[in-house]
């Protein structure tokens, strides 16, 4: 087990070389916690968690573990299956939906668990807080994908107040979180499309969905903190609005068919850091030796130029194979300094 060191992910976010590869992930699944700390998971929203979840991320050889700060969180009704639509859990399709709708106060949560958690975590570790969902996650899930295409045009007004709701209350969310020293970074987890293109026209992204992200970074870079976009779909029309309007410090999530990681650092990594980004489905359907040729080949292409840490595209499902999962950490943690 290596010592977790912070500093390395900094480097990386400044788009600078850290003293040693650097791990970089949204999350793994509870089977991999549970392996790696050899103990059962803690009650949810508790230090207890934070703590186990601390422990599973220092054990995979991480400089940081990703939380969810409090139990905030909007409110919907979705059925649990393995698939669903995007337009299954709609509820908020009328001005009186809106009106009548239970919006959540993100003051009213307890955040407290990262301070008291922080005297239980390695020296130079960090936590960083995930969003419960993003701004356009949160629409889509309140709103329904196909209500909201209608709505941008039936009742723009009512969609703009909608938006408002959400990214106030995430923007105080992430403001609440970075006044604690052990939030080293935090992640603003929004899925943004397809895999051909947004949910929604660039023009329309620009309107309803960068005022809120651009807030949201600007409110980790007051305090001093990188702000991360973990966001899927297709992204070759709204990079360089990411980079240069929203002012993002890293991107997470690639896919190989939509634009493997390994092109995506060429055409961005000068511009902002690029994490992860080995596919899901070749991490699923590889050998280890195929994985592990990949993550060096990778390691190798950012020796002298920095700004990238190791990962998978997305996350670490259950289904991903562990030996595949570990072929790839044990690269970063069996190489030496670059």
């Amino acid at each position: 087990m290596r010592q977790p060191d912070f500093s390395n992910l900094l480097k990386v976010l400044e788009r600078k070389t850290p003293k040693r590869p650097t791990l970089f992930e949204l999350f793994l699944n509870r089977s991999l916690y549970e392996h790696l700390t050899g103990r059962s998971t803690p009650e949810y929203n508790s230090v207890e968690e934070v703590i186990f979840l601390a422990e599973a991320f220092v054990a995979a050889g991480y400089d940081y573990a990703t939380v969810a700060a409090s139990d905030f969180k909007f409110k919907v009704h979705r059925e649990s299956k393995e698939t669903t639509s995007l337009n299954s859990s709609a509820g908020i399709t009328s001005r009186r939906a809106f009106a009548e709708y239970p919006w959540p106060d993100p003051e009213a949560t307890e955040y407290s668990k990262l301070e008291s958690a922080a005297v239980h975590l390695p020296q130079g570790m960090k936590l960083m807080p995930l969003g419960p969902g993003g701004v356009l996650e949160n629409v889509i899930a309140l709103v329904g994908y196909e209500n909201m295409c209608m709505m941008l045009h039936d009742d723009p007004d009512l969609l703009q107040d909608i938006f408002n709701a959400v990214g106030e209350r995430l923007v105080r969310y992430y403001e609440l979180c970075v006044g604690y020293d052990i939030v080293g970074a935090v992640m603003s987890n929004d899925d943004w499309g397809f895999n051909t293109q947004t949910f929604l026209s660039v023009d329309d992204m620009r309107k309803y969905v960068y005022p809120w992200h651009k807030k949201i970074a600007e409110t980790a870079h007051n305090a001093g903190k990188p702000v991360i976009l973990h966001s899927c779909g297709y992204f070759g029309d709204v990079m360089d609005d990411v980079i240069d309007i929203l002012k993002y410090d890293a991107k997470h999530s690639y896919e190989d068919t939509i634009l493997p990681v390994e092109e995506a650092y060429e055409l961005w990594g000068s511009r902002i850091a690029i994490l992860g980004g080995i596919d899901v489905d070749f991490m699923i359907r590889s050998k280890p030796e195929e994985i592990q040729n990949r993550c060096k080949a990778m390691l190798a292409r950012v020796t002298d130029r920095g700004g990238y840490a190791l990962g998978t595209g997305n996350s670490v499902p259950e289904y991903i194979p562990q030996a595949n999962y570990f072929a790839m950490v044990n690269v970063a943690c069996s190489t030496g300094s670059i």
